[in-house]
């Protein structure tokens, strides 16, 4: 069943490849939506896909890159929205 999530990654996620490696790992994942830098140096990504692919990807974005220092994921469920792909949003 496809599900949507908005996920808002706190910690040292900016800088370190966090969108560019997130998109990677949408792609692995077959997840589509986005990702962006908030102002208060956070990450905020919307998520939709399979719910088994969606839980995959949501361990990682609780890791990150290798040089990411996740501290906090706020994850919560949003109408699905129909994203046709993943992008790095500005």
């Amino acid at each position: 069943m496809v599900k949507s999530y908005s996920i808002h990654v706190i910690g040292r996620v900016q800088g370190v490849f966090f969108r560019a490696s997130t998109k990677e790992a949408a792609i692995k994942y077959n997840i589509h939506g986005f990702v962006r830098n908030e102002f208060d140096s956070s990450v905020y990504i919307e998520a939709e896909g399979e719910e088994n692919n969606l839980e995959k990807f949501i361990d990682w974005c609780k890791e990150g890159p290798e040089l990411a220092k996740v501290e906090e994921v706020k994850i919560e469920e949003e109408p699905i929205k129909n994203f046709s792909d993943f992008i790095i949003s500005h």
